[in-house]
């Protein structure tokens, strides 16, 4: 695998103060330059823009994988499975709502993987994924 750089990724919002909360103080994202109708987060080594548009429509879609209907669009992250776990285990003492609870997708099969799906205070959802071993599974047919 190449050595990635980071992605950059803007995203709509309908309140600043609910994205700090969710992306600042719930997920741990240190938070870098903002304005009055944006704010830069840190996503895990990545630029997320939270851009205010409070007349999003903000329509669900949803696609069958593995049983499950995903949230689509979604953005998120690969993780290290002990990163994965503890990030999991953070989450579920948030008490917050999964789109998809956290499990193991595609068992026994090519492409295994933990995953979880929710949303985040302003509707944009997010896919937490890990893989036993990433550089062999992540792109594996």
């Amino acid at each position: 695998m190449n050595a990635l750089t980071p992605f950059h990724l803007a995203i709509p919002v309908d309140d600043l103060t609910k994205s700090r909360e969710f992306y600042g103080e719930i997920l741990g994202c240190e938070e870098g330059r903002s304005s009055d109708i944006w704010i830069d987060f840190n996503f895990f080594g990545h630029q997320l823009v939270c851009h205010l548009a409070e007349n999003n429509n903000n329509e669900k879609h949803h696609n069958p994988v593995d049983g499950k209907s995903v949230p689509v669009p979604h953005f998120g992250i690969v993780m290290e499975m002990q990163q994965w776990k503890q990030l999991r285990d953070k989450l579920e003492s948030h008490n917050l709502d999964f789109v998809i609870e956290p499990y193991i997708r595609f068992e026994g099969q090519v492409g295994e993987q933990a995953t979880m799906f929710l949303y985040d205070f302003c509707g944009n959802a997010l896919e937490f994924k890990a893989f036993a071993n990433i550089e062999e599974e992540l792109f594996k047919k």
